[in-house]
């Protein structure tokens, strides 16, 4: 058994899972399972949202130990299930480590949705978000082009890497900006509904879930990262909309 491979591989899949948003539980369980199955009882896992801490012991007692960061980390469950799967197999069967390599390397690239759809699927959440909210259907209308130039911008920002409590900034302000433009043109009616509907669409609902999960499990370091993160998100859109909403007002007197 080379113990090296070992972890390395075992590595590659915890990372797989917790970039793309797995709760540190499933990722620890994951990775104590393959170990277990190449017949490592010593694996020792600690894992937080931006870093995993691996250690083994080999059987003449040498300690191997690995540590990975998670520089860019997003939510896509495709990639998680698949991840999941893979996990299992590895337990069932015990394969060669080079077809788990290929596993990992064909999940990596799995397609993702196309811009346009992103676009389409921000635009409707911010047009049924805004009916459940209350505005009538001019207002969803409206939140829906709040929307889509909420994903456009994240998409343009992202392409030069931007921090992303940055980008909520920006994409907010745009959001509420274009509300309050349509406000004072007399084509929406309801800008607070305009807003917060399409603002629905930066609100981290699954950080905020995998925050109360972690701390549930007992991973509460873990979970004050993810709290915090999401404290984080919540103050770049209160603060992008504000300067919005300020601006205007001082403009228009509105």
């Amino acid at each position: 058994m080379n113990y090296d491979d070992l972890i390395t591989l075992t590595t590659d899949v915890g990372c797989l899972l917790l970039a793309n948003g797995a709760e540190i539980y499933r990722v620890e369980e994951s990775m104590q399972r393959i170990f277990r199955a190449y017949g490592v009882e010593t694996g020792e896992i600690f894992a937080i949202p931006t870093c995993i801490n691996v250690t083994i012991t080999t059987p003449t007692g040498k300690p191997v130990t690995l540590i990975r960061r998670i520089p860019v980390r997003g939510t896509n469950l495709d990639k998680v299930e698949r991840g999941n799967d893979l996990c299992r197999r590895i337990c069932h069967d015990r394969p060669d480590f080079r077809a788990v390599r290929r596993e990992l390397a064909q999940i990596e690239r799995r397609p993702v949705y196309g811009l346009l759809f992103q676009i389409l699927a921000f635009a409707m959440v911010a047009f049924f978000f805004t009916l459940f909210y209350g505005g009538d259907f001019t207002d969803a209308y409206w939140a829906m082009f709040c929307g889509a130039v909420i994903k456009i911008v994240c998409h343009n920002m992202n392409r030069f890497h931007a921090n992303s409590f940055f980008v909520n900034i920006v994409a907010s302000f745009a959001a509420a900006a274009l509300a309050m433009l349509a406000a004072q043109f007399n084509f929406a009616l309801d800008t607070d509904k305009v807003i917060i509907g399409a603002l629905m669409n930066l609100v981290p609902g699954i950080a905020i879930t995998s925050f109360m999960r972690d701390l549930i499990a007992g991973d509460l370091m873990a979970g004050l990262i993810r709290f915090t993160e999401s404290m984080l998100v919540a103050t770049a859109i209160a603060i992008g909309a504000g300067i919005a909403l300020t601006m205007t007002r001082m403009i228009w007197g509105v």
